[in-house]
């Protein structure tokens, strides 16, 4: 766990662009769980996450097809929120930061870390806007 004082600057990156930030296990499945779209974060004190997975998700979101939820866990903070979600992204393995896209609870859409890393925010962004038009 890290001090909430050094990780409150990144929560509020993504929740000032209207992200949720959900802390419990259930809050997670129930979001990702319910009808229609649901884009999650999975929130990092990486610099990859800083320089690239959040602009990334922000500039995406701002497409004209956006999912209808968005929101947010933190890796390494609430661990039961990150594993619930790390578990519905299953096949997938943890990764931090990451991003998935789901459609009536299905995962339809993931970025893993190793697609962010090394990668401009615009790729990124543009990788997800695609998703987004495809299933919102």
């Amino acid at each position: 766990m890290y001090p909430e004082y050094l990780v409150a600057p990144m929560r509020a990156d993504l929740t000032t662009a209207g992200f949720a930030e959900l802390k419990d296990a259930e809050e997670v499945k129930n979001a990702i769980e319910s009808e229609g779209t649901v884009f999650v974060m999975v929130n990092s004190v990486c610099g990859c996450a800083a320089a690239m997975a959040r602009p990334a998700a922000k500039l995406a979101v701002q497409n004209q097809k956006h999912p209808d939820k968005l929101v947010t866990v933190f890796a390494g903070m609430e661990k039961d929120a990150v594993d619930e979600a790390r578990r519905l992204m299953l096949p997938y393995p943890p990764s931090s930061p990451a991003m998935a896209l789901f459609k009536n609870g299905k995962l339809v859409h993931m970025i893993e870390r190793h697609q962010i890393e090394g990668r401009p925010a615009q790729m990124i962004a543009d990788n997800l806007i695609d998703a987004f038009d495809q299933h919102c």
